[in-house]
């Protein structure tokens, strides 16, 4: 997955961490999905940061339908009277952005409590479903999916395909055991004779492989490694495997916050926009190509901008320099060559 950045830096104890990724395993089956459980909540309001285990600050917001942006909808949504919303996490979760809350059953997160405000918006039930992040989009091409609200960034190369209504900025980050010297700064030649790790199938792991080819021409390694989940990497981290982790910058602030006064505390050691050095990443709404999803997406966001609520939400969640001041239709993305 990716996550929020500036131009120049996309620039996005471990008990808390392991608590969630223990409740989170074995609810999502490899390369499957599950129905994830959803509150009860009065009509007009929406309470985000629910069962986060303290990621979040619980917080009511006021919402309610707006007749003129859901009128937009595709009469198949409108009908159906649902946004079916997919997440797409490993199965030990990925908090602030996705995760299965302290009620063992229901998903949570800063994108999933987004994707509730703006069904609100739209008069629609949200309906979550949780896949494995490749099968996120097999939903959606499939119909099984109505929109992905799952840290999704913004690629040309996915326009192909998709149609996007963006929501938050993007920005991935470097995470180093505290103890190492080492800091990113930006250029990819201070990744020369590292070992990093990241998550498959992600815009960082393309950034991250780009990286490898450019140092590879220039006669020196960077090793790039796989991990089945953040349990897994951060051992490899803490271990001394690995020399950092490349990922989305939200979750691993977090991871960073969780283990501050820990034998395995980290840092981050850099940050880089999700769209490459020449354009500030975004995270946005992801649904099928011509499926006229991306507007009223779009208007609901921007609707919560103007309003107040999309604030509100990003406070809670703690994500606040994450913010964007207008959801936009299909901005543009990461280069189809990011170099």
């Amino acid at each position: 997955m990716p996550s929020h950045f500036t131009r120049r830096h996309l620039l996005r104890g471990l008990t808390a961490v392991t608590a969630v990724a223990t409740l989170a395993t074995g609810l999502a089956a490899c390369g499957g999905d599950s129905e994830a459980a959803t509150t009860t909540e009065a009509a007009g309001t929406v309470v985000v940061g629910q069962v986060s285990n303290g990621a979040a600050k619980q917080t009511t917001i006021k919402v309610s339908e707006v007749k003129s942006i859901s009128a937009q909808l595709p009469d198949s949504v409108r009908k159906s009277g649902k946004l079916v919303i997919g997440s797409g996490t490993l199965p030990s979760g990925a908090p602030p952005l996705g995760f299965i809350g302290s009620d063992q059953k229901t998903l949570t997160g800063s994108e999933p409590d987004l994707a509730r405000l703006v069904a609100a918006v739209l008069g629609l039930k949200p309906e979550v479903k949780r896949f494995t992040w490749e099968n996120l989009f097999v939903g959606i091409d499939s119909g099984k999916v109505d929109v992905g609200f799952s840290n999704i960034t913004d690629t040309e190369e996915r326009k192909k395909k998709y149609e996007f209504a963006s929501y938050r900025k993007d920005d991935l980050a470097l995470e180093a055991p505290k103890s190492s010297t080492w800091s990113f700064g930006g250029d990819y030649e201070n990744l020369a004779g590292k070992t990093v790790a990241v998550g498959a199938g992600t815009n960082q792991e393309r950034i991250l492989l780009e990286w490898q080819r450019k140092l590879r021409s220039e006669g020196k390694k960077l090793t790039v490694k796989y991990f089945q989940d953040n349990n897994s990497t951060y051992l490899a981290l803490g271990s001394g495997k690995i020399d950092a982790y490349l990922g989305p910058s939200p979750n691993l602030s977090y991871h960073v916050t969780q283990t501050a006064n820990t034998p395995r505390a980290t840092r981050i050691a850099g940050q880089f926009s999700g769209a490459g050095a020449s354009l500030q990443g975004l995270i946005a709404a992801t649904a099928k190509k011509d499926s006229g999803l991306a507007k009223p997406i779009a208007d609901a966001i921007n609707h919560l901008i103007k309003n107040g609520q999309y604030a509100q939400w990003l406070k809670a969640w703690n994500l606040s320099n994450d913010a964007v001041t207008t959801s936009q239709i299909n901005p543009p993305g990461l280069p189809l060559s990011n170099s």
